[in-house]
């Protein structure tokens, strides 16, 4: 039986992978801080990573020794990253892979169209123990896992992560926002080519991948155009009409805007308007990578109605049970104040 090793694995991407792990017969295990529940097929093991003794439970001689497979999804100081990758060094066999979930925010800024896993990257230190600069700190810790595993490190790079049990609260949003019905402030162009990955594809990503010996640096994102703006936004509105009528609220209308309308209101893409950016360096960044290398590995990306749907029907599970949506202590609030998207929404309406 394969032996899994999550680091983290309570929380979205995390999540992700211990449920697809399950889904194969994996005996997994998880660290973490023990503030969320785990399936009960799960060997749980408390730790604060933060802390001195963080790593404690996994030097208990009631732990396996070695691992198939470790999975790391750390986002903070590199030096935590540092520390489980040294311990855990010896109890991973050449044939075995350590996973690390980076990020392509790793890039030096602003990488153009088209960059792979070749393009340059931010300066930064393993040894670092604050994570003030999300770059950094990702960076940092991918060097951590390297310096300790060499070519059984295997750094993933995802982009822009949607999904059931998102954190960051993107989609969730535009979700909320459709339920509630009227018209919608839609950034446009609508036709806006989006790169993203569904989080249970980048879990069942790092499981293949690792399974099958990779290493080394893999952008995982859909390919560029994977999805529109039109498509995501649209089927928001589509899986929330039931919701909108139900609540005694109109449709939910989408209504286009050029970014210069946006602009003039003085929105902030990507924090007020959740997954948007306009057409320029940055959107190219973001939505312009070449994810060859992952998709020669494997990768598969289901179609973005189902992303929504399944996220939509977490949400509803979460209303149901009475629990608020998930959100990143380390990352801001998202989502579009009601007064600005009405000027927005006005100021659309005399430019058409």
């Amino acid at each position: 039986m394969t032996r899994l090793l999550v680091l983290g694995g309570s929380d979205f991407v995390g999540r992700a992978v211990v449920d697809d792990a399950l889904g194969r017969g994996f005996d997994v295990t998880v660290l973490n801080r023990g503030t969320r529940e785990v399936p009960g097929a799960v060997t749980a093991l408390v730790g604060d990573r933060t802390g001195a003794s963080g790593l404690d439970a996994l030097r208990s001689d009631d732990v396996a020794q070695q691992w198939d497979v470790v999975v790391d999804t750390w986002s903070w100081a590199p030096a935590a990253v540092r520390d489980a990758a040294r311990l855990l060094a010896g109890r991973v066999p050449g044939d075995s892979r350590y996973v690390y979930v980076s990020s392509r925010s790793v890039y030096a800024p602003w990488p153009p169209r088209g960059a792979d896993e070749s393009a340059p990257l931010v300066d930064a230190d393993p040894d670092e123990e604050d994570a003030e600069d999300y770059a950094r700190a990702k960076r940092g810790a991918e060097i951590a896992v390297v310096d300790a595993l060499g070519d059984r490190a295997l750094v993933l790079r995802p982009g822009l992560i949607l999904g059931p049990h998102e954190n960051v609260g993107r989609l969730p949003w535009w979700l909320r926002r459709t339920a509630r019905g009227g018209r919608v402030l839609a950034p446009g162009p609508a036709e806006l080519p989006l790169q993203y990955v569904d989080a249970r594809d980048l879990a069942a990503f790092a499981l293949d991948a690792a399974l099958a010996g990779a290493s080394g640096a893999v952008d995982v994102v859909s390919a560029p155009g994977h999805a529109t703006m039109r498509d995501v936004l649209g089927t928001c509105v589509a899986v929330t009409a039931d919701a909108a009528a139900a609540a005694g609220n109109p449709p939910a209308e989408l209504v286009w805007a050029e970014p210069t309308v946006v602009e003039r209101v003085g929105i902030e893409p990507w924090t007020q308007l959740p997954v948007w950016l306009p057409p320029g360096e940055l959107y190219d960044a973001l939505h312009g990578s070449d994810p060859s290398r992952a998709f020669d590995l494997g990768l598969r990306t289901r179609d973005v109605r189902e992303t929504v749907h399944d996220t939509w029907v977490w949400l509803q599970e979460l209303d149901a049970a009475g629990e608020s949506t998930p959100q990143r202590a380390d990352r801001p609030g998202v989502g579009l104040p009601e007064e600005l998207e009405q000027e927005a929404l006005d100021l659309a309406a005399t430019a058409d």
